[in-house]
């Protein structure tokens, strides 16, 4: 009966399961048991002096997170950070994958060329920043210089600082928006576009009226994955400026490895941490409603 009815009997569900149970027991270890120790660690303070001592402080930790002025400011970087980063990339992989989808010919040399910063560690993006702004001997800030548009140290200014970093980070991961975007311009309808242009319409109105509208779920997708990336964006801030000068780049993930492995204050890092995580589900959920809506729609 269970074969006819295409339903699984109580016994195969029974073996499906043991077979299962050292799996989920092995991914409940490294997951649940890690999570639910940091929502402890954030309710102690947490001393490494002659072995790991917890010393329970009730809700000091969470007050902190949300009294502390500099963690207040580390949100409010991370804020301008992830939206002129998260904006930029938007909208240039849109229009570099707009344009590569008009090539008739060479597309695919285009595409391998553009997808290399991609595949380059962000460490080594730091590095080759750190190196390519140098004062002394950096190639971009010697050309600067040379312009006039800039004489100083880069790294070591509140506000060009920022933008360096911001341009690193769009500089290597907008070939990913574009690519994804890509993906979605080879589903648009052909015959949509050949219909609207034997009625007259221009490339304006076929973008607007037909493209946009149909790779609008590819664009929040992308949208999803570089905001997810974003909020816990970390290696070419530490390698470049490490969250200075004067604080002007301390992310929130850049002030919680300060307040973890330089001030070893884990109970109040763990606290920050969780914090971070909740703003990432949020985040999530916030585009997941978006996606289904635009799906309704559909």
């Amino acid at each position: 009966m269970a074969l006819l009815t295409g339903k699984p009997s109580a016994r195969r569900q029974g073996f499906e399961l043991a077979m299962m149970s050292p799996a989920l027991f092995l991914l409940a270890l490294i997951t649940l048991v890690p999570f639910f120790s940091i929502i402890w660690m954030s309710f102690n303070d947490v001393s490494l002096m002659g072995g790991l001592t917890f010393e329970f402080s009730g809700l000091a930790n969470w007050q902190r997170v949300f009294t502390d002025p500099d963690i207040r400011s580390s949100w409010l970087i991370s804020l301008f950070y992830f939206l002129a980063t998260v904006g930029l990339e938007m909208i240039l992989g849109t229009v570099m994958a707009l344009l590569v989808y008009s090539l008739r010919r060479g597309s695919n040399l285009i595409i391998s060329l553009l997808l290399i910063p991609m595949f380059i560690a962000p460490v080594i993006v730091g590095l080759l920043g750190r190196f390519m702004l140098d004062p002394s001997h950096g190639l971009y800030a010697w050309l600067l210089n040379e312009t006039g548009l800039f004489d100083g140290n880069i790294l070591g200014s509140v506000g060009s600082a920022m933008v360096a970093v911001i341009l690193m980070d769009v500089w290597e991961w907008t070939p990913l928006v574009a690519l994804i975007v890509l993906a979605g311009l080879a589903s648009v309808p052909e015959d949509i576009l050949e219909a609207a242009e034997m009625d007259g319409a221009n490339y304006g109105q076929k973008l607007l009226y037909i493209i946009l509208p149909s790779i609008s779920n590819i664009l929040l997708v992308a949208l999803l994955i570089r905001a997810m990336d974003a909020i816990r964006f970390f290696a070419i801030i530490f390698i470049t400026t490490n969250g200075g000068p004067a604080d002007s780049t301390k992310i929130i993930p850049i002030r919680l490895y300060d307040i973890a492995f330089r001030f070893f204050d884990l109970g109040y890092a763990a606290a920050v941490g969780i914090t971070m995580l909740a703003f990432s589900i949020l985040v999530a959920n916030a585009f997941m409603k978006l996606l289904k809506r635009q799906e309704k729609r559909s």
